[in-house]
């Protein structure tokens, strides 16, 4: 594809990328991975590239990332069946072993194997390395009756997070790359929903900007068009009126928490272009919806 590419042509997207490294240059971006991008083998190579790019330009990138398809996969094999409340996995006990394995090993060590390929030195860590997540059981309203509550099992909240070994990490050009695991007060572990990680962390690191890749086009209205910039006021009045539901909750949440937080700018991109990272970060034209701190 890029032989097609006339030479001007090529001239103008180096320029146009210049003015964005300059302003980013030393920023710190959280970047929650998952879906297509995490299954599709030309994905995964564009993903860990655009990392290691962003990194090598100077800018410091924090992944965090998913790993449903992986965890449901492994239950299909104990003959478990996944379930989801209001867009959250129910975790028991057994359930929560197989995402300690799947999240904290197989896809963790996956994902810094790509970027170390492509010549990052990405670093996999989960919340109790360091002990840097700090999470509480999450005690979840129901939606039909608000006077009770739904036990999700080892689900948890964000209590804080010790932002000190992604601090130190960076400093060291390397790459933190974090599955969604938390620790309690007991030393009992919790599945997080890598969404909201994702959006605490942007937060505590003050980071220029959170981008969350999806399946989709970014944020659609009811008629399925995708809906390019948008406030923290105007998305009140999308989940209030039921546009917005389901799995995108969360997300919608750790953007909005982000962005009335500190945080420059939240994007939520379509994960299922080639390139997506770059094409968002480093041109003037995004693929995905921009929410504003303001």
């Amino acid at each position: 594809m890029s032989q097609n590419i006339q030479p001007e042509h090529k001239a103008k997207i180096l320029s146009e990328a210049l003015p964005y490294i300059k302003k980013f240059f030393g920023k710190t971006i959280v970047i929650k991975y998952g879906g297509n991008a995490m299954v599709d083998e030309n994905l995964k190579q564009s993903f860990a590239s655009d990392v290691v790019l962003l990194k090598l330009v100077g800018m410091n990138p924090v992944v965090v990332h998913g790993g449903g398809p992986q965890i449901d996969e492994h239950l299909d094999k104990l003959g478990k069946k996944g379930e989801f409340i209001q867009g959250m996995r129910v975790t028991d006990s057994e359930t929560m072993d197989i995402v300690e394995m799947v999240l904290g090993g197989q896809v963790n060590k996956e994902i810094v194997n790509l970027i170390n390929r492509h010549g990052g030195k990405a670093v996999g860590l989960t919340g109790q390395d360091g002990n840097f997540i700090h999470a509480k059981k999450l005690i979840v309203q129901n939606d039909t009756d608000p006077k009770k509550t739904i036990d999700l099992g080892h689900v948890g909240e964000i209590a804080s997070i010790n932002p000190s070994i992604i601090n130190f990490l960076d400093e060291g050009d390397f790459i933190p790359v974090i599955a969604p695991i938390g620790v309690g007060a007991n030393g009992e572990t919790y599945n997080i929903n890598a969404d909201l990680v994702a959006g605490k962390l942007s937060e505590v690191l003050n980071a220029e900007k959170l981008i969350l890749l999806t399946n989709t086009p970014g944020v659609l209205d009811k008629k399925g068009s995708l809906l390019t910039g948008l406030t923290p006021n105007e998305i009140d009045k999308l989940v209030e009126d039921g546009t917005l539901s389901g799995g995108m909750l969360p997300k919608i949440s750790s953007a909005l928490d982000a962005a009335r937080s500190g945080v420059k700018s939240v994007h939520i991109i379509d994960g299922r272009v080639q390139h997506a990272l770059l094409l968002e970060v480093l041109t003037d034209e995004g693929v995905g919806t921009l929410i504003k701190a303001k």
